[in-house]
């Protein structure tokens, strides 16, 4: 169907065209001016996800802000929040809401949630863009009530995001609570066994006896040295021990004994050569040299008896050295093995601690959160009583009814044209007898008399037949 067509069904139906666009425009002002008019109450509130949470310290990420503010909106659309809003304006409780839920329901089901229902369908919740404001509104036909139930909404809503927040912290002291008992237990057991050990091996708390004790194998090792050095020496003097010994030479006894013998050699000497060899004083003096001699034998018998018995000494005391070290070292070894033990039972100690400090910090953390009765969520603005009805909106309607009017204006026309479909363009003549024209006869009117109107460029005179203008086959 090409333009010029659709004119001309349109000017053939200007009469239905103008009954359904006149019906439609008049139904639309009837219905506008019949329906009750409706007011919306607006309130808003600022959800804050930059500061820092005041319990825990850390801010939530810019990153998980549209979840989270996606996240709240339902929160205000949740059946908790409109419950909440039944108990806080007592709607519960009257009667002809009670009466209007028992002629729908037939008195099944909880009214509380049919009526949280109620009143959620006439709630609308949008986030402002690029921003963190709420926008809640409330439409009824009472003003007042409208701006009642968008505040009561926010107060609601500031009430279960509080109960959401503590709810779980009161859990979660409880859980904590119950854990830090039995780690306290624990701590407790740890330290029992520590102390019970530390007393049965009679350590302390630090390591000053093992200190001491090292000190004390470190002096026993130095005198063990300094003893075999001195019985090494010893045993050399004894092996070396002799006439020509400087322990002999030296020895003031033997060196004025054998003084006495030289002088009393001497002395022989010249009696013996004076008297000759059976003199008395040679008998005496040669007497006298053989107790010298022997008195000499006995004194180097006694130094190099002296030798040997420091060598035994030292020796021995080399020995007992050498089994006070050894002893020493047991000593420590088993200390440090008892110490060991003792590290591994403070160690246990240690963790137990640890495990209950932190349990204990996330304790009084989650004690704060259950007794906060603060949010991230401020009311930001009011809903007052709106001065103006938000529906119906006649201007906007009958603009509407326009436009609606007029499309089913032409569409009747068109499917009216459809069931009786007639020519009236040259068009239609090619299309319906599917047959080339080759002449077309201008249109003509006449007057009360015979004379013709002209139109189209034709005179025409009388009542005779027209004269055709031919054109050129289409």
């Amino acid at each position: 169907m090409t333009f010029n067509q659709l004119l001309e069904i349109l000017k053939a139906r200007w009469i239905t065209l103008s009954v359904v666009f006149a019906l439609t425009v008049l139904t639309t002002l009837i219905v506008s001016s019949v329906l009750p008019k409706q007011y919306t109450a607006t309130a808003s509130v600022l959800v804050d996800v930059k500061s820092a949470d005041p319990i825990q310290g850390f801010a939530m990420q810019s990153m998980s802000v549209p979840g989270y503010m996606a996240t709240q909106t339902d929160v205000i659309r949740s059946e908790r929040v409109a419950r909440k809003v039944v108990q806080l304006t007592g709607l519960a409780n009257n009667a002809a809401m009670q009466e209007k839920w028992r002629a729908e329901t037939e008195g099944v089901g909880s009214y509380e949630v049919w009526l949280a229902k109620l009143l959620a369908k006439q709630l609308d919740v949008t986030p402002t863009r690029d921003s963190n404001v709420i926008n809640i509104s409330y439409t009824a036909t009472d003003p007042g009530f409208a701006a009642l139930i968008a505040n009561t909404f926010i107060r609601a809503y500031l009430a279960v995001n509080l109960e959401l927040r503590v709810e779980p912290a009161k859990q979660y002291t409880a859980m904590f609570e119950e854990q830090s008992k039995l780690l306290r237990e624990q701590l407790e057991e740890s330290q029992t066994r520590l102390s019970s050990y530390q007393k049965e091996k009679g350590l302390i708390a630090t390591d000053e006896r093992l200190d001491v004790e090292n000190t004390r194998l470190n002096e026993l090792s130095s005198q063990l040295v300094a003893l075999q050095a001195l019985a090494a020496e010893s045993t050399s003097r004894r092996a070396q021990a002799g006439a020509n010994s400087p322990e002999v030479l030296s020895n003031s006894v033997i060196g004025a004994l054998k003084a006495d013998v030289s002088r009393q050699e001497a002395r022989l000497k010249e009696i013996a050569a004076k008297y000759g060899s059976a003199h008395p004083q040679v008998l005496e003096l040669q007497a006298n040299i053989s107790e010298l001699n022997r008195k000499i034998d006995s004194e180097m018998a006694r130094v190099t008896g002296s030798l040997g018995v420091n060598s035994t000494v030292n020796s021995s005391r080399e020995a007992q050295a050498r089994a006070a070290v050894e002893a020493q070292r047991q000593k420590v070894l088993k200390l440090k093995e008892q110490r060991d033990e003792a590290a591994v039972l403070l160690r246990d100690v240690e963790s137990a601690q640890r495990a209950y400090e932190s349990v204990r910090a996330r304790l009084m953390q989650t004690s704060l959160e259950s007794q906060s009765n603060q949010t991230n969520i401020m009311p930001l603005e009011s809903a007052t009583e709106p001065t103006s009805a938000s529906s119906p909106k006649v201007f906007l309607n009958t603009l509407l009814s326009v436009v609606l009017g007029a499309a089913l204006a032409v569409g009747t026309a068109l499917v009216i044209e459809l069931t009786d479909r007639r020519m009236r363009s040259r068009d239609d003549v090619t299309a319906l007898l599917d047959m080339p024209l080759l002449a077309q006869l201008p249109r003509v009117s006449f007057n009360g008399s015979d004379t013709a109107k002209k139109e189209s460029g034709f005179f025409l005179a009388g009542r005779s037949t027209p004269q055709p203008k031919l054109n050129a086959p289409v």
